[in-house]
């Protein structure tokens, strides 16, 4: 019998998937038949698998490189129609530049550069014009000297916070943007008559690029940051279940064979969560800048993802030195003293791991649904009192001494466990705190039992 869940976020995101999809296919039948056509060396024709490749994987990407044309392509139109170009003149150039600089692969991350360049252009907008001001009190041989002071003094201050942590983890974007204009602004001020015309033409061109950026991002086959994170979380949880499952089957089972265990999937596959968390921040801090979308509400709890998060690094930590540990030992080969011993410690490893694996999966489908996860789980308290068992004695009991080799690995599976109940509570936190809905009012999870 197979069963095959479908679930209410795969249908929320048919439509995007299908659309990119669609487009990811025609650009690889494009590349294809150009390269037919043009019967291209064997170079190039790897180097356009390899572009197919890429969009295979995500095919986002196809639609993120056909948006920044877009958006590249309607900010232009300032340039070619004469109006619209006489009214700013050569300013408009600074629209294209910003596309250039702003446009990005999510949402979040568009939002985020386009807030901090029209803000970090109007505060050293600002601040030129009164440098320009101050220095036109000490006339017209002191003017330039005045300025270059004021533009070193600016840009060495600017400079220097972004050492500050909290400035270069935030706002060094914000930071480089003021200083660039400000010091475009300052020392075009010395040749400009209407200073505070120019400074506006700057702002109004950059406003306006930053909005084509928007428009075309939000409205143009979005990628959200937020959709990313929770995805990312998700993954990360199946990805500890999946060590634990081929620990199970693969090292602990009745009929494990513990051969080449180092060159199975499942045994490295814990190392994509150990390295997630410069994603997961990112990710993160991009998502708390996009509005309302889909499930995510107003100030949902992203903070929460990156506690969830860094508790699934520490729980794939201990899964990195049980790994090594059991290498280790089966390297070295050690005799078994007490067989019958190693058998039923075996036994308690296997359940440990079975249940542990089954919980991380139902948090996952919890994160992946967005439903609160059911008040009683059975998984993790039968592998939370198998842990607390074989602690309780190893404890009392002197003859586990005789198989320590196979303890110590039951040891580090048991603090698993215990960290895999940190996981349950916290991703419980998120549920909460993201209002997830409960489990009978979901119609979006509809399981169909499919007999051969």
């Amino acid at each position: 019998m197979e069963s095959s869940q479908m679930t209410e976020n795969n249908n929320n995101n048919g439509v995007g998937e299908s659309n990119t999809s669609l487009l990811a296919s025609c650009w690889e039948r494009l590349c294809s038949a150009t390269m037919d056509r043009l019967n291209c060396p064997v170079v190039l024709t790897g180097f356009t698998e390899k572009m197919a490749k890429i969009a295979r994987d995500d095919k986002r990407r196809v639609a993120h490189s056909l948006k920044f044309g877009l958006a590249l392509t309607l900010v232009s139109v300032f340039y070619y129609v004469t109006p619209l170009f006489n009214g700013w003149g050569n300013s408009t150039i600074w629209a294209v530049i910003t596309v250039l600089f702003v446009m990005e692969f999510t949402v979040g991350a568009t939002l985020s550069k386009g807030i901090y360049r029209v803000l970090a252009t109007l505060a050293a907008g600002l601040l030129a014009v009164g440098a320009h001001l101050v220095a036109r009190l000490c006339g017209e041989e002191g003017e330039p000297v005045v300025l270059a002071v004021l533009v070193f003094l600016v840009a060495s201050a600017a400079t220097f916070s972004r050492f500050i942590p909290e400035v270069k983890a935030r706002h060094e974007y914000g930071v480089i943007i003021f200083i660039l204009t400000f010091a475009l602004v300052t020392v075009s001020s010395y040749r400009v008559e209407d200073l505070i015309e120019f400074a506006h033409e700057r702002l109004t061109t950059v406003a306006v690029g930053v909005a084509t950026c928007l428009l075309t991002t939000v409205f143009v086959f979005p990628i959200w940051a937020g959709e990313d994170l929770h995805e990312l979380t998700a993954g990360n949880l199946d990805k500890l279940a999946e060590f634990l499952e081929g620990m199970e089957s693969e090292y602990f089972g009745d009929h494990s064979s513990c051969e080449n265990l180092e060159a199975k999937p499942f045994f490295k596959v814990y190392k994509g969560v150990l390295s997630s968390k410069v994603r997961e921040d990112s990710l993160s801090t991009f998502a708390k800048w996009e509005p309302i979308h889909g499930k995510f509400r107003f100030r949902h709890p992203w903070n929460q993802y990156q506690k969830l998060g860094a508790l699934c690094r520490q729980c794939a930590s201990s899964m990195e030195a049980l790994a090594s540990c059991v290498i280790t030992l089966k390297k070295s080969q050690y005799p078994e003293a007490n067989p019958e011993l190693s058998l039923k410690i075996g036994a308690t490893c296997a359940a440990m791991s079975s249940h542990s694996a089954k919980a991380l999966r139902g948090l996952s489908l919890t994160v992946r649904t967005m439903t609160k996860p059911s008040p009683i789980n059975n998984d993790m308290s039968t592998a939370t009192k198998a842990a607390s068992d074989f602690r309780t004695e190893f404890s009392e009991d002197v003859a586990l001494l005789q198989v320590m080799h196979v303890a110590i690995i039951a040891s580090l599976l048991s603090d698993i466990v215990i960290q895999i109940k940190r996981i349950t509570e916290s991703t419980n936190n998120l549920a909460r705190l993201a209002s997830f809905k409960n489990p009978e009012s979901s119609r979006g999870a509809v399981v169909i039992n499919i007999e051969d």
